[in-house]
């Protein structure tokens, strides 16, 4: 299976990408977690939605340990997994970059931080 993880970080083949970094969301705390997923739709919302000023980039990776589902949507919106969403402690391995990709409709895109921003206004993080 591909795996893909969405940033605006600018890595390159080989670099790894670790826990105990600033999550690219909420209140950007250090987080104990890396995310990817299997599905390309849900790299490209993790390279649109991320903080920071680069360029919106999604990165083909490899796990480098054992993974999980991602409660933060498995549990709580996609019972069964359906977006292939993944977490690690363990860091991911850069093998390469996928240079053409779709973004979403500039009103989707404004409807999913509309909404990540009422959640935060209620004090809820979006990222466990």
């Amino acid at each position: 299976m591909i795996y893909y993880h969405g940033t605006r970080a600018d890595l390159a083949p080989g670099d790894l990408i670790a826990a105990g970094y600033a999550s690219n969301y909420g209140a950007r705390k250090a987080n104990p977690w890396v995310y990817f997923a299997g599905a390309l739709e849900a790299a490209i919302w993790g390279a649109e939605l991320a903080q920071g000023e680069g360029r919106e980039r999604i990165y083909i990776v490899e796990p480098t340990g054992d993974f999980i589902d991602d409660p933060n949507l498995t549990d709580k919106k996609f019972p069964g997994n359906p977006t292939l969403s993944y977490r690690s402690h363990a860091p991911l391995r850069v093998t390469g970059e996928v240079e053409q990709w779709q973004g979403h409709a500039p009103e989707q895109l404004q409807h999913m931080k509309d909404a990540l921003a009422r959640l935060k206004a209620e004090g809820i993080e979006a990222i466990d």
